[in-house]
């Protein structure tokens, strides 16, 4: 399904919000008794569960849920590792409910900034304040992204170097730029080479928001080289873009909900 600029600018505006839930326990029957609490709120999406910290780091990192609810207490890697291995790596932390039968890391839950903190067995009245709480934590994280970026000064062209040459690559032949490890790449229809911007925040602000659409925290894609909207893991999608590679694309939780809203998928 190929998309133009007018359904892209359609695909940032606001959809209905759906928050997107993980839950991480050890203990399958805790982690089922949860989901099945949660079915009553209607706005509530479980999109994976981990049983251990090293299968959650993944999942967080891969799926961007905006809420997770993690036991404290887990063999090899616990909740409290996990939430600081996350933040090592620089990756965007959703908001977390971390859950134990024991009060005794409460203090270390908050300290880590956990958005809530529950007892188990979990009653319905604490789930529900810390669900409602989520709700409006989420809101207030997500609302700045829903607007574009003010750009300081629109380029039309870029410098990307390749081979030890610095190159000039106009912006409308930029395919898409990702980042790793703190080095953004950047791909054209002719070349492919490193930027000398610091951050993908940074890039996007210096090109025009109406081309240039944050799909994922660590890719800015052209919309106007988007060949194909791609079913993919969990009812979410890839863009397969019109590079020499196809290279196919992830798109976010939060852009993923604005895709289907607009495209009804």
């Amino acid at each position: 399904m190929a998309m133009n600029r007018a359904t892209i600018a359609a695909v940032q505006a606001p959809a209905a919000q759906v928050i997107s839930v993980m839950l991480v326990d050890d203990e399958q029957l805790a982690s089922e008794e949860l989901a099945y609490q949660l079915k009553e709120f209607q706005d509530i999406e479980i999109i994976a569960t981990a049983s251990n910290g090293l299968e959650a780091l993944k999942l967080i990192e891969d799926l961007e849920p905006d809420l997770v609810f993690m036991d404290v207490q887990m063999p090899g890697l616990d909740g409290m590792s996990v939430i600081r291995k996350l933040r090592e790596k620089g990756v965007p932390l959703p908001h977390f409910v971390m859950a134990t039968a024991f009060d005794q890391y409460a203090v270390e839950a908050f300290r880590l900034e956990a958005l809530d903190y529950l007892l188990k067995p979990v009653e319905r009245e604490h789930l529900t304040a810390a669900v409602e709480r989520a709700r409006k934590a989420i809101a207030e994280k997500q609302q700045p992204e829903l607007a574009a970026p003010k750009p300081s000064l629109q380029r039309t062209k870029l410098l990307v170097r390749s081979n030890q040459r610095n190159l000039i690559v106009d912006a409308a032949d930029v395919v898409y730029a990702t980042i790793d490890d703190g080095l953004i790449t950047i791909v054209a229809s002719t070349v492919e080479g490193q930027s000398n911007y610091r951050t993908i925040e940074e890039l996007q602000s210096n090109l025009d928001s109406g081309t240039f659409w944050r799909v994922h925290r660590s890719y800015l894609v052209n919309i106007n080289r988007i060949k194909e909207v791609i079913p993919w893991f969990k009812s979410s999608f890839q863009l397969r873009m019109d590079d020499k590679m196809q290279t196919e694309i992830p798109v976010s939780r939060v852009q993923t909900k604005r895709l289907r809203a607009l495209l009804k998928l």
